[in-house]
């Protein structure tokens, strides 16, 4: 927190320093102090004179992300040179003005930097994971002067995803012309993705183990004596072998699987 905010709270400037000498706080730069087990992160943007933003703070808000290499942090823009090695730094305006006391960017900022920022598909996932867990309304987004890009995955952007892989996989399909229909519910639970009348594409992230598993090979063959075909594929392959996912749903449509 920022020493001045404290200040404005009440505290003493008597009160700070026997806070500083007992160890109760410590002093992370001219005018901030935090407490002794303060979340690092935050101890370091404070530090820098940065806020959390772009993936970093995407990934802190529980949003899917598909890779974070280094730290992402927002400079003010009136700011002198930040040479920060092990983090990407940023320098866009913000769309939502920044309080003195922040250290996380506002989610409007968040993804307006990781349209700039992320490759097309990532950004999109990241779009829709916060569509999806309803962290604001798109329709106050629209009236913000968002950048070209970020305007760009706000068209394209649906709340329906589950995870950033079937946001990846949908406009992977649109060259097929075939209707796709995402997070329905059939027999008890929903799928992933429905290609046609009757072909299932279920995607696998990392919790589909013990008894999650055993409920998804049960709501498969249910879907199988329902007339349904399908196709369940995991994280690896749509991230790294698409290709191979690609191949079985062409075959499968060449096939007429997917009609009634």
């Amino acid at each position: 927190m920022r020493v001045r905010t404290l200040r404005e709270l009440g505290v003493s400037d008597h009160v700070l320093r026997r806070a500083l000498g007992s160890g109760h706080i410590e002093r992370v730069r001219r005018g901030w102090v935090a407490s002794p087990g303060a979340d690092p992160m935050l101890v370091a943007a404070a530090r820098r004179g940065v806020v959390l933003t772009c993936v970093t703070a995407a990934r802190r808000l529980g949003l899917w992300v598909l890779e974070e290499r280094q730290p992402h942090v927002a400079a003010p823009q009136h700011a002198g040179r930040i040479d920060i090695p092990s983090a990407t730094v940023h320098w866009h305006r913000p769309v939502v003005p920044r309080h003195p006391d922040a250290l996380v960017d506002p989610i409007e900022n968040v993804l307006a930097i990781v349209a700039l920022c992320q490759p097309s598909e990532a950004a999109l996932a990241i779009w829709e994971s916060a569509l999806n867990k309803r962290l604001l309304e798109p329709e106050v987004l629209r009236r913000m002067p968002l950048p070209a890009a970020a305007r760009q995955l706000l068209e394209r952007a649906s709340p329906w995803s589950d995870s950033g892989l079937e946001t990846f996989v949908v406009p992977r399909l649109l060259w097929l012309r075939l209707p796709l229909r995402r997070q329905i519910w059939i027999a008890g639970h929903r799928v992933d993705l429905l290609i046609g009348d009757r072909l299932m594409l279920q995607i696998d992230g990392g919790h589909h183990v013990g008894a999650q598993r055993e409920e998804d090979i049960a709501h498969d063959a249910a879907l199988c004596l329902l007339g349904y075909h399908v196709i369940r594929v995991g994280y690896a392959q749509v991230i790294d072998r698409w290709h191979e996912v690609q191949d079985l749903i062409m075959r499968a449509v060449a096939q007429r699987l997917h009609l009634a």
